[in-house]
């Protein structure tokens, strides 16, 4: 599906973004993470083949939460939680992670702060449905 105009607007401005993927025996793991677009994939890196990373190797299904700065006309925070299916690429990581750093930290920083980082490993998440409490709902809630 096509990522609406405000949810990337949110995703640029760097809200919080929790990434929730399946541990082996069905339980959530919840992670906050660095959240990116390229094109209409949601994107985030992770320097070691960690938890989530192994998750979605095994199995794709994975929810993003964001978080709004926003609230509704009825007073609620506004957030977006996106369901989709995801992929590691391997490699790519601390390039997408000190474009990334650029928003979350600031300007000139240098991320990862290390010499020669791991290749690592690209999470790449294609969005099939949006729910939540904003503009990008059709809900007045």
């Amino acid at each position: 599906m096509e990522i609406p105009q405000d949810v990337k607007n949110l995703i640029e401005a760097g809200c919080p973004a929790h990434l929730v993927t399946l541990n082996p025996d069905g339980s959530p793991q919840v992670t906050l993470v660095w959240i990116g677009l390229e094109g209409d994939e949601l994107v985030a890196g992770h320097l070691p083949r960690n938890r989530k990373v192994k998750n979605i190797q095994r199995d794709p299904r994975v929810v993003v939460s964001l978080e709004a700065d926003t609230k509704s006309s009825m007073g609620l925070t506004e957030y977006a939680v996106l369901y989709g299916k995801a992929r590691i690429q391997e490699g790519g990581a601390p390039e997408l992670l000190q474009r990334l750093a650029e928003v979350h930290i600031g300007p000139g920083v240098k991320f990862p702060p290390m010499e020669n980082p791991p290749p690592g490993y690209v999470t790449r998440i294609r969005v099939d449905r949006i729910e939540g409490v904003g503009p990008w709902t059709g809900r007045p809630v």
